[in-house]
């Protein structure tokens, strides 16, 4: 039975590449995102037909709002995962926050901001 109250040194650097490798492409994705909303590109209707300027307006809100959706849930990921290297510094990464057990490895390399485990996670 394993008695590990924590992931080891060199364990917790491997996790700390992992996130920000993710981290670097969340903030291009990130800031793809923004780009697109707030139409920094200058790629909009504003240069169309007058006919096709009303029809494409609504299309483009429409879209314009879902992208600002998908923008604040990847800043959200991100928050997330800087918070999960603050746990990597304070090497308390990987340890469920309502068991106090280690989260499993694969669960960290699949969704390396966990804060529980699959069991605390489903008694929830």
């Amino acid at each position: 039975m394993n008695d590990k109250t924590r992931y080891s040194d060199a364990e917790l650097e491997e996790f700390r590449e992992l996130i920000e490798k993710k981290l670097e492409n969340a903030k291009k994705e990130y800031n793809e995102l923004r780009s697109y909303v707030s139409n920094a590109d200058g790629n909009d209707i504003s240069d169309t037909s007058p006919t096709f300027k009303t029809l494409e307006e609504g299309a483009s809100t429409l879209s314009k709002e879902e992208h600002g959706q998908l923008a604040q849930r990847q800043m959200k990921f991100i928050q997330h995962l800087e918070a999960a290297l603050i746990r990597i510094q304070n090497k308390t990464y990987g340890i469920c926050r309502e068991t106090g057990k280690l989260i499993p490895k694969e669960r960290l390399r699949a969704v390396p901001h966990a804060t529980l485990t699959v069991e605390a996670k489903n008694k929830k």
